[in-house]
């Protein structure tokens, strides 16, 4: 009788694989794969996070980007959620295999006296062993593991989407940290040069005063001036350790040791139309695609939802021994159910409704995704045009304003200026770098949002 169970097994295993390999192309890619990196990171993928960064240690742009992508525990969460997807692809597709269990049992048993009739009618106790096992192989469901698989795989897409769009936004971070910290080092020269310039300054007017060519005006005007100049100075140092506190955030790394950071600023003229950048965000953006296979999902949903109407047809076989002592009976059966919904209390009704308001709903999402990414590019596409053509006009300024503070300390030195004049033109030309140095920082930032807003893929290498 065995070679009954084995029959049916074997012919369980064979109609499961040939189901399997029937399915939709579409839905046979879902098939779990836990050992292939997301997409869009696999080159970071295939490398190991470096374990520190050295104390004095000079960073460019893409070593903090790789260090990111290696230790941010952001990326790690999205990873975890696209394997939890993959497994839940495979917990839909065991539904083609047949579920196989095994069972045994032992049992002392001792009958009651019979209370009816008031004479004990117990008899010794016995042993009861039990062995057994069944198989339930799922012959034909009208679809709906199909529909579940490929709503699953659909799913990890959208997981896998989600993954791209985590790391496109770290990667926008740590641009961002980069060049304010950038931004904040210039700044802090700047302040730098603007302290020594005052101190300049107030030799020379202690020096005039001492030989009575300048009034004592002259010198309480220059040390309050430097006394500002110091102050700002100390904003400035501040504000680099913020900006490096971000930096390190963005990274990852909170405890990250003293660093600096190579100025990687350049002017990369984008000469591409806004209506290009458009529809290449629609092409490359991963939460447009995690929107639109989600959508995918919902509609894929109503489909399943509607196949609650229809039966199921399963094979089943079964073998057990029983018996107190050995040799025990055995016993087997097998054959086919077909099992039939014809009335649930509406609850498959109930389901297809909550699976086209959820297809609405997903839609509609999709939409004003869409409608956001349209604000996202445009806003960056014109903060990179703006930023570009400030610029030059930051540039000369800067270079008037070097004029215009050399002219001050030459009439001041020769005799004929006086501080006010000079103390305009050094705060004059330190407003000027500082403002050369923000349309710098604007105009990179602006070009890295244009970069993730329009979806275009970021590698950083090692």
């Amino acid at each position: 009788m065995k070679s009954i169970f084995a029959l049916a097994l074997s012919g369980a295993l064979l109609f499961s694989s040939a189901a399997f390999a029937a399915e939709p192309e579409s839905a046979q890619k879902t098939e779990p794969t836990t050992n292939t990196a997301p997409r869009g990171d696999q080159p970071a993928q295939q490398k190991t996070a470096r374990a520190a960064i050295g104390k004095g240690e000079l960073l460019d742009l893409n070593t903090c980007v790789f260090l990111a992508l290696g230790r941010h525990p952001s990326l790690a969460a999205a990873r975890g959620t696209v394997a939890a997807g993959e497994s839940r692809t495979g917990q839909a597709q065991a539904n083609y295999f047949p579920q196989i269990s095994a069972s045994g049992s032992y049992s002392r048993i001792k009958s009651a006296a019979s209370a009816s009739s008031g004479r004990n009618l117990s008899s010794d106790p016995f042993d009861q062993y039990t062995a057994g096992a069944s198989l339930t192989q799922m012959i034909f469901d009208f679809g709906k593991t199909p529909a579940q698989v490929r709503i699953q795989g659909l799913s990890t897409d959208a997981s896998r989407s989600d993954y791209d769009s985590v790391r496109d936004q770290i990667i926008l971070a740590v641009k961002q940290a980069y060049y304010g910290t950038l931004q904040a080092q210039k700044n802090l020269e700047a302040a730098n040069e603007n302290v020594r310039s005052f101190e300049h300054h107030l030799e020379q007017a202690r020096g005039f005063f001492e030989v009575g060519v300048k009034p004592k005006f002259d010198v309480t005007k220059a040390e309050v001036d430097l006394s500002n100049a110091r102050v700002n100075r100390l904003k400035a140092g501040n504000a680099l350790k913020i900006s490096r506190i971000t930096l390190n955030n963005a990274m990852g790394m909170p405890d990250a040791p003293e660093y600096s950071v190579r100025d990687d600023t350049a002017v990369v003229r984008q000469e591409t139309a806004l209506s290009e950048v458009l529809e290449t965000a629609f092409k490359n953006r991963p939460d447009y695609l995690a929107s639109t296979a989600r959508m995918k999902a919902a509609e894929e949903s109503i489909g399943l939802a509607q196949k609650g109407y229809f039966p199921v047809i399963s094979g089943n076989a079964a073998w057990n021994k029983t018996g107190e002592d050995y040799p025990r009976n055995e016993g087997w059966n097998a054959g086919v159910a077909v099992t039939v919904p014809i009335f649930s209390g509406f609850f498959t009704k109930h389901q297809v409704s909550e699976a086209r308001a959820q297809f609405d709903v997903a839609q509609a999402s999709r939409e004003v995704l869409r409608q956001s990414i349209v604000l996202e590019v445009q806003s960056a596409y014109m903060n990179l045009v703006e930023a570009r053509e400030r610029i030059p006009a930051a540039e000369l300024t800067v270079k008037q304003a070097a004029e215009n503070l050399e002219i001050a300390n030459g009439r001041y030195a020769a005799g004929v200026g006086n501080p006010i004049e000079v103390t305009d033109a050094q705060v004059s030309y330190t407003s000027a770098k500082v403002t050369y140095n923000q349309a710098v920082y604007d105009y990179n930032v602006a070009y890295a949002a244009l970069q993730k807003a329009s979806g275009i893929r970021y590698y950083a290498q090692e």
